[in-house]
């Protein structure tokens, strides 16, 4: 059964958007994002974790090759 009443947190957010980059999202936790979060929220989150792991990425390779 699904809460239907209870709004993610910051929290939750990110852990999902980690969880579900990674691949390891459970489908309890994808249903509940779904029925309680909102869409933006998630689309955000997304979008600044992408941004960070490239950045992350392009400074490790720029470290060891310089």
């Amino acid at each position: 059964m699904i809460e239907k009443d209870k709004k993610p947190g910051v929290f939750s957010v990110i852990q999902s958007t980690l969880a579900a980059a990674f691949g390891v999202q459970s489908e309890k936790k994808r249903q509940q994002d779904f029925a309680n979060g909102h869409p933006g929220y998630y689309i955000i989150s997304g979008i600044i974790f992408t941004a960070l792991f490239v950045v992350g990425l392009a400074l490790l390779v720029g470290y060891i090759v310089d």
